[in-house]
């Protein structure tokens, strides 16, 4: 946990009045702003970015698709006065909290992580000057599509063939960010979006060939090579035609104007989104638009007619990170997965199954 970061975020965070928001807090570039450029003449999107935000992936039921001032400062003030308490000192004499599992602290009691090592953000998301009630912007509804009858059944014969084992019977079994391969949630992408929890800075770095987004969560790292979309398919296409998916899938990008557009095909099956595994005809579009000093608008669309029953997307703005970002190291030598396994395999023994 980069709790360095925490702490740089909670100071800035806690030492804010977000009891008022102020609606001129906007990322919509003016009419004289100019985005510096690099030396190849593209928008320079180098540099630490952060898409930590309160505003819900999904639109809460009777919400519009803006908030109100009302709303703003409710959602950051009811965050302000939880940080307020969870960072006051505790009593060490206290008794211990009900439930004190794995299950309770991810349901956001105090028996996990104390507020000093989470970041999730202090502000709603603003984007074109709304303050948005949900990073999802279409359909209309700010809702992710119903799953297809194929993806409902996929879903059913994975959970077929994993109720065949037992749930430590084997690494495999455990979730990816688990095994540290990729990050937990959706943090590297394709859609790179916030975790609610800790650890959604980015560093971005670019040339004239290629353009690198490494997340600070699980140091994911995603090279996109750039090329003109006018120019003959390339190594990026050849690819998404083997058998090789790569955790991010294959993407390759172009400049559009001002925007940086990157696609995303073959998608490694494994890798799944909220619990749903791609369909290898899934296409990933996301767009970078650094709109002013401050902010990357990051705009995303998923295309999947074999997992969703519609096409869908959203906006997330990304905010300049002017903090250190040190190493997201996540299992050194990953003792937790053989400690977990070895402790089933005891429990097996006890019970007399092996």
């Amino acid at each position: 946990m980069n709790r360095y970061v925490a702490l740089g975020l909670l100071a800035l965070g806690v030492g804010g009045a977000l009891l008022l928001p102020d609606m001129a807090r906007t990322q919509t570039a003016s009419d004289d702003w100019e985005p510096p450029l690099t030396p190849h003449g593209h928008p320079d999107l180098q540099g630490n970015w952060t898409n930590q935000t309160l505003t819900p992936f999904e639109r809460p039921e009777g919400r519009g698709p803006v908030l109100t001032r009302e709303e703003v400062a409710a959602i950051e003030g009811g965050q302000a006065e939880t940080v307020a308490e969870r960072t006051a000192p505790v009593d060490p004499d206290r008794a211990l909290p009900p439930g004190g599992d794995h299950r309770v602290c991810i349901d956001g009691a105090t028996t996990c992580y104390d507020e000093f090592y989470r970041e999730p953000g202090d502000r709603v998301a603003i984007v074109n000057g709304e303050p948005r009630s949900s990073l999802v912007t279409h359909p209309p509804d700010g809702r992710v599509p119903d799953l297809t009858p194929e993806a409902r059944r996929r879903l059913e014969e994975a959970a077929e063939t994993r109720s065949r084992f037992g749930e430590f019977d084997h690494p495999e079994l455990r979730p990816l960010s688990e095994r540290c391969i990729v990050s937990f949630g959706s943090s590297a992408g394709p859609p790179m979006l916030p975790n609610y929890w800790y650890n959604n800075s980015y560093t971005i770095a670019q040339n004239e060939d290629f353009v690198v987004i490494m997340a600070e969560m699980v140091h994911d790292a995603r090279i996109i090579p750039l090329r003109d979309p006018t120019q003959q398919p390339g190594e990026p296409e050849l690819l998404r035609q083997s058998d090789v998916g790569p955790w991010f899938g294959d993407s390759w990008g172009y400049w559009e104007g001002g925007t940086l557009i990157v696609e995303t095909t073959n998608l490694n099956p494994e890798h799944a989104f909220r619990g749903v595994p791609p369909s290898k005809d899934r296409k990933v579009i996301e767009r970078f638009t650094r709109v002013d000093e401050e902010t990357i608008l990051y705009e995303f669309t998923i295309d999947d007619p074999g997992t969703y029953t519609s096409s869908w997307g959203g906006q997330v703005p990304f905010k300049r990170f002017d903090h250190l970002l040190y190493e997201y190291a996540c299992h050194e030598g990953n003792y937790a997965m053989s400690n977990v396994l070895s402790g089933a395999r005891y429990q097996e023994r006890m019970r007399g199954d092996r």
